[in-house]
């Protein structure tokens, strides 16, 4: 008798268990967006003379970011100036700028209004062609879309 007793509640949470996960709603996954700044102090960065500013903000311990660097420091010119910026050795700025994911590289002008912007790996063509574009509106043209294939 006990047997029947505790089979039958048994069966009863159960019941009651799948009825409850069946009503329960599952939100949506949610997806973080990165923040980018949208000005720099050029004091902050040490742009000098140059017209155009690539900085990069990166981590020791990120491989990507490395590669990154690199590509953007290709980039140095008499008016195209590179800054690293690693969180270890300039958190301070990590934190002004609310940097919260690298490598972000910014494109921006002397005054620091930042241009252009990627987050994560970037081909040194796509980083080239993003320069090219800031520097020089016009030469970005439509035969370069893929929609004219």
């Amino acid at each position: 008798m006990e047997f029947i007793v505790a089979a039958s509640i048994a069966v009863v949470v159960s019941i009651v268990a799948v009825l409850l996960r069946r009503r329960r709603v599952t939100d949506a996954p949610t997806q973080k967006k990165w923040t980018v700044p949208s000005q720099l102090d050029p004091i902050d960065l040490g742009i000098g003379d140059a017209e155009w500013m690539i900085a990069v903000f990166t981590s020791g311990t990120c491989h990507v970011c490395a590669d990154v660097a690199a590509k953007a420091e290709a980039m140095r010119s008499r008016k195209v100036a590179v800054r690293e910026i690693e969180y270890a050795a300039d958190r301070e700025l990590h934190d002004k700028y609310r940097i919260d994911a690298v490598p972000t590289l910014v494109v921006c002008d002397r005054d620091g209004v930042v241009r252009h912007s990627i987050l994560g790996p970037v081909t040194a063509t796509d980083l080239w062609a993003a320069v090219a574009r800031v520097r020089d509106p016009e030469s970005a043209t439509e035969t370069g879309h893929c929609d004219n294939h």
